[in-house]
C-alpha cells in the first residue's frame, strides 16, 4: 500500500488546482437562488479520462439546461461489487458577503488552506474521491470496483440528486457506500446513524384587536403551545443513546415569523416552527400522534383551530456497526492515517438516509473542520489528499 500512498501524494498539486477551480464555479440550487450544478458538472467531465462514465440527468426548467446533473463513473475491479464514493456539486449561497475575508467565489490558497464557498462541504469530498480513483488506475486493479457519484441537490433536498439515482437502479445489491459528508477534525469518526428529522411549522389563530381590550391574542397563545409541547415531547421521548451527541431526542423551537406591524395590535394569527431530530428508537409517527394530542387539547380549550404541517420528515435504519462497510473503512483509516476509527451518530442528515433506506449499508466519513456553510469556509489542504488516501485503499482492504 505504501506505493499506492505515494501515489496519490504525487496528486497534490493537482488537487489544489481543481478545488480552486471547483470553487469558482458556482452550483447553488434553483431553490436557493441559483442556476443548479451544470457547469460544474461539465467541468468533472473533463476529468475523467479512464473511467467508465455515465450521466444521470434529473430535469429541472428552472436550473440551467433544463436539468440537474448526476455523474456515475467507475473504476472495474476483480469483483463485480463495488465500493461507492458519495458527494455532491450543489454548495450554499455565501450568505452576507460582508462577513467574508476572502470573496466567496474566489479560491484562495494559504497557510495550507484553500478558501471559498463549497471548499468543504462537499468539494473536498470530490477532489479526494477523484484523484484516489486516479491514483488506483495507476497502481493497479482494485478488488472491488470503485465508484463515484457526484450528485445534485443535496443542499435542498436531493430530489434532483441522490433519489433520482437511486431510481436508475445505478446501485446493486452488494455494493457498499461511503458518504464523505461529515466527520471530526482527527479523522476517527465513523458515523453509521442519524437521528430523524420532523421539521414543523405552526399556525396558531387568535382573534385580531387593539391591544388595549385584548381577546385571544394569537402571540401568547402560540407562546403557551409551544412551551407544552415542548415539556410533553421532552417528557414522553426521553431514552438516551451513547451513540449521539447530544445523546437525546432534540425538540427545539426555531424560526417565527412576522405577525402585526405595530406595537398595540394584538395579532391574530402567529406562526412558528420546531426542528425536531429524534433518536433511532423511535418512529417519527410516535412523535407527530403526540403533537396533535397537544394540538387538540388547545383546540378545546380556546375553541380556536391550531395549524400544523410537516416541512421535512426523514427517518433511516442505522447501519450494522459490524457491517463490511465498517470494517473496511476501519482497516483503511489505519493504514492510511495511522488512526483507530470508532463508530458515531449525528444529529444532522445527509444523503446517507436515503441508501439505508434502501437498503444500502452506508458510512459517513471524512476529516472535516466543521466550518461548512460559514463565512470564510476553508478546507485543509492535508485532510483532502489524506481522505484520497482512505479512499484510494478502500477497494483493496
Amino acid at each position: 500500500m505504501e506505493e499506492l500512498l505515494r501515489i496519490v501524494e504525487s496528486f497534490r498539486e493537482d488537487m489544489v488546482k481543481t478545488m480552486c477551480d471547483l470553487i469558482e464555479i458556482k452550483a447553488i440550487s434553483p431553490d436557493s437562488g441559483g442556476e443548479g450544478e451544470l457547469d460544474k458538472a461539465e467541468y468533472l467531465m473533463k476529468l475523467l479520462d479512464g473511467f467508465e462514465v455515465e450521466r444521470f440527468d434529473a430535469k429541472d426548467e428552472r436550473a440551467k439546461g433544463g436539468v440537474r446533473p448526476n455523474i456515475v463513473a467507475k473504476i472495474e475491479g476483480e469483483s463485480e461489487r463495488t465500493i461507492w464514493i458519495v458527494s455532491h456539486m450543489d454548495v450554499v449561497p455565501e450568505g452576507d458577503v460582508a462577513l467574508w475575508k476572502t470573496p466567496p467565489f474566489k479560491a484562495v490558497v494559504e497557510d495550507g488552506k484553500i478558501y471559498g464557498r463549497g471548499a468543504e462541504d462537499n468539494n473536498q469530498a470530490i477532489v479526494s474521491s477523484l484523484f484516489a480513483g486516479k491514483a488506483i488506475m495507476e497502481f493497479g486493479t482494485p478488488k472491488l470496483s470503485y465508484g463515484l457519484a457526484f450528485v445534485s441537490d443535496e443542499e435542498t433536498g436531493s430530489r434532483f440528486g441522490i433519489q433520482h439515482l437511486l431510481r436508475q437502479d445505478v446501485f446493486k445489491e452488494g455494493d457498499l457506500i461511503v458518504v464523505p459528508d461529515a466527520g471530526n477534525e482527527k479523522g476517527d469518526e465513523i458515523e453509521i446513524a442519524e437521528k430523524s428529522i420532523l421539521w414543523l411549522k405552526f399556525k396558531v389563530h387568535g382573534i385580531q384587536s387593539h391591544a388595549s381590550t385584548p381577546k385571544l391574542n394569537a402571540c401568547r397563545r402560540a407562546m403557551e403551545f409551544m412551551l407544552e409541547l415542548d415539556r410533553v415531547l421532552h417528557s414522553r421521548f426521553d431514552a438516551k443513546n451513547s451513540l449521539f451527541s447530544p445523546p437525546r431526542s432534540t425538540f427545539e423551537p426555531t424560526k417565527r415569523e412576522k405577525n402585526v406591524d405595530n406595537v398595540n395590535t394584538i395579532p391574530g394569527l402567529d406562526v412558528s416552527y420546531m426542528d425536531c431530530r429524534i433518536l433511532p428508537e423511535y418512529d417519527v409517527d410516535e412523535v407527530l400522534n403526540v403533537v396533535n394530542e397537544v394540538r387538540r387539547r388547545f383546540e378545546e380549550r380556546d375553541g380556536k383551530p391550531i395549524e400544523v404541517e410537516v416541512v421535512q420528515k426523514e427517518s433511516s435504519p442505522p447501519t450494522d456497526e459490524n457491517s463490511e462497510v465498517v470494517l473496511r473503512l476501519k482497516r483503511a483509516i489505519k493504514l492510511a492515517r495511522g488512526v483507530d476509527a470508532k463508530v458515531v451518530g449525528i444529529g444532522g442528515n445527509t444523503c446517507a438516509a436515503f441508501f439505508r433506506k434502501a437498503g444500502f449499508p452506508t458510512a459517513v466519513w471524512g476529516t472535516f473542520l466543521g466550518n461548512a456553510h460559514q463565512p470564510n469556509e476553508f478546507c485543509l489542504i492535508d485532510n483532502m489528499v489524506n481522505d484520497a488516501k482512505v479512499f484510494a485503499i478502500l477497494p483493496f482492504v
